[in-house]
């Protein structure tokens, strides 16, 4: 009798541990995507902006964090003297505007022109608004870049960064500016070439 009960423990005990070695040996199911599609370090199992930009600052669901764009860039455009001539030199600097504006296709940008105090105010307020103009025509035929999304204007001798009366002032004074703003939303990232500060009326 004792020897009958031995046997069917032991085959208890062996059938319990051959159904264990058979769950081990079948495949665990793979519930959640570990993979991180757009390399933003989110998993896709998380991800809710699988297409965040490149260098986003972005949160755990990986979505960008967001601000409205309106950004004020110094284009470094020297003209010459009396003249709204733009030399193709400078067209580089007008494409990187060109190229924001394209991947946020519901902004504007104005361009401004800026002279120094030599000439008289009238002479002034015309070149500085032609060197707008030389721009924006730039952005359009070059970059194709809508009209209607574009706006020049000049402020003659106005707005002076520099109050000196010296070439370097006078040269410094001789810019655009260009402005950009909108109703788009733009991924929180740096810029790669260098801001303003708006100038106070």
């Amino acid at each position: 009798m004792n020897k009958l009960l031995v046997l069917l423990m032991l085959a208890l005990s062996t059938g319990c541990s051959m159904n264990d070695i058979s769950s081990m040996d079948s495949p665990t199911e793979q519930k959640f995507d570990l993979n991180d599609q757009d390399r933003d370090g989110v998993i896709v199992a998380r991800e809710r902006c699988p297409e965040t930009l490149s260098g986003a600052t972005i949160s755990n669901y990986g979505c960008g964090q967001i601000k409205p764009i309106h950004e004020r860039q110094e284009l470094k455009i020297l003209f010459p003297t009396n003249s709204y001539v733009l030399d193709p030199q400078y067209y580089g600097q007008i494409e990187l505007i060109a190229n924001m504006m394209k991947q946020y296709p519901n902004t504007n940008v104005t361009i401004e022109g800026h002279c120094s105090k030599k000439g008289s105010y009238e002479l002034n307020m015309a070149l500085s608004h032609n060197r707008a103009n030389a721009v924006t025509q730039v952005l359009t035929s070059q970059f194709g870049i809508a009209p209607s999304r574009l706006n020049a204007i000049g402020y003659s001798f106005d707005r002076p960064v520099d109050m000196s009366d010296t070439e370097e002032a006078h040269r410094r004074n001789r810019r655009v500016i260009a402005e950009i703003s909108g109703e788009d939303t733009a991924a929180d990232l740096k810029w790669n070439i260098y801001t303003v500060d708006k100038q106070v009326n």
